[in-house]
């Protein structure tokens, strides 16, 4: 395998890549001069060697601390927790400038309740999360899709669990049923926001 065929194999295994994308970063690679191609594999060494996950929500930052900006903000209100599936979403959710309070990074979803899907997402630091804090209301920010639906139910008989008295929200129907909120506009967030029950 020579090495464009190599890169594209990589990129294929990136978000939202196929072969034909994955091919144009590869010749585009291929054209640049030296010097870019070298910023670039200096920006990922400097991810790789400085980006940690956030020991509370599990964001990425790059930071000497354990936690991040927003775990650390003392104006967010600490009584508040949003669940997200993925990093995207947190960004998205941010944007709309609305939610104020603290988050949870998931790590994904499950397709079935079944222990090999389980393991991936991170069951067990929420639970700790939400034993160690005093959250009056907890909101589940995970997308509608089939696999977010099992999701939800999952992250919903976990809190229970811990805290049954706590108040559990979803956001209102205004993300489309099967629709990702890192897609979402913001204003289409914003109303799922408010309306969420």
């Amino acid at each position: 395998m020579d090495s464009i065929e190599k890169l594209i194999v990589i990129f294929k295994n990136f978000p939202t890549v196929g072969s034909r994308t994955a091919g144009r970063f590869a010749y585009y690679l291929a054209k640049l001069p030296r010097a870019k191609v070298d910023e670039l594999v200096s920006a990922i060494l400097d991810l790789k060697n400085k980006i940690r996950l956030c020991e509370l929500c599990f964001n990425p930052f790059e930071g000497t601390d354990n936690t991040c900006r927003t775990c650390k903000d003392s104006s967010r209100n600490k009584n508040l927790l949003c669940i997200v599936e993925k990093e995207a979403d947190l960004i998205s959710l941010e944007n709309t400038g609305k939610y104020k309070g603290l988050y949870f990074i998931l790590g994904g979803t499950v397709a079935t309740m079944l222990k090999e899907d389980l393991d991936h997402l991170r069951i067990e630091e929420l639970k700790k999360r939400i034993s160690q804090n005093v959250f009056s209301e907890i909101i589940i920010a995970i997308n509608p899709t089939p696999e977010g639906r099992t999701t939800s139910v999952l992250v919903e008989r976990t809190i229970k669990e811990i805290l049954p008295s706590c108040k559990i929200t979803h956001l209102a129907k205004g993300i489309p049923v099967g629709g990702e909120l890192e897609y979402a506009d913001e204003e289409t967030l914003e109303s799922a926001l408010e309306g969420r029950k």
